[in-house]
């Protein structure tokens, strides 16, 4: 006499068990690839000759790229994929695009001066979002180690938007140009602290006045966008080191890092 036990294990192996295919989650990465888009839409126009409208391009892609990461939160619909879409949309909306925009606006006239620091700013955004990914365990959460891509491709191409607006052709300002890329790309892999705002939580109630703020913000950017963004961002970027030399005169620890690890091809990374 048979059991059960064994009549079923005998049955189940002539039948082929279907496992369920791991989906991926569209909402989120929609906004990932929007703001692929937006840096490939900048490449486009700058390759055109429509340098204002490459500028709102990153600009546009900067706006998606921070809310790709929020969205996935409040659905909980974070995934590894998503990361990694994300990094790579970063890359080219963020690293590429910025570096060509320029190159093709002002940079192209310094002859191996200007693609020297186009490839400069396009290497230091791969390195930063490289040691961001490696880093993301270990780094205080409020704090960004170096200037994040986002903002360092908004000086870069808040730049070049001004001087479209003003109709100064690039080649006039190029020495600035690469200055500015120079700058933009070297503080993105440095150890400086940028202010990441990621304390802020958007589910929390605030004062009726902080929403006015935010209405008079609105309309102060719309007076003259290209200006007053480049000017926020020129703000922001140098705040990294007001930061650190602040903490350095009191004393205060300079490292952004605020857990050790004990692995010794990381270490290097965390100093």
């Amino acid at each position: 006499m048979h059991d059960g036990t064994e009549s079923d294990h005998e049955a189940q192996e002539g039948i082929a068990v279907r496992k369920r295919r791991k989906g991926i989650y569209i909402l989120p990465n929609l906004f990932t690839l929007a703001a692929l888009f937006g840096g490939f839409y900048a490449v486009v126009m700058a390759m055109n000759g429509r340098f204002d409208m490459a500028a709102v391009g990153v600009f546009s892609a900067m706006v998606l790229d921070s809310l790709d990461g929020r969205v996935a939160r409040m659905t909980n619909t974070q995934s590894a994929f998503g990361e990694q879409m994300d990094s790579l949309s970063d890359m080219v909306s963020f690293g590429a695009a910025p570096a060509l925009i320029a190159y093709e606006w002002a940079l192209k006239g310094l002859g191996r001066w200007g693609w020297i620091a186009a490839f400069v700013y396009c290497a230091c955004a791969a390195l930063r979002l490289a040691r961001f990914n490696v880093n993301t365990a270990v780094v205080d959460k409020r704090w960004f180690q170096g200037l994040p891509s986002p903002a360092a491709a908004a000086l870069v191409t808040g730049f070049i938007w001004i001087m479209t607006e003003a109709e100064i052709r690039g080649p006039e300002v190029a020495w600035p140009t690469f200055a500015l890329a120079l700058y933009a790309g070297l503080t993105m892999v440095t150890n400086v602290p940028f202010y990441s705002f990621k304390d802020v939580h958007m589910k929390k109630s605030v004062p009726f006045a902080v929403i006015v703020l935010i209405a008079l913000g609105i309309a102060v950017i719309n007076i003259h966008p290209p200006t007053v963004l480049f000017g926020l961002f020129v703000v922001y970027g140098l705040s990294g080191y007001v930061v650190y030399g602040w903490r350095k005169t009191k004393g205060l620890q300079t490292s952004v890092i605020s857990t050790s690890t004990e692995e010794p091809d990381e270490r290097g990374l965390h100093k």
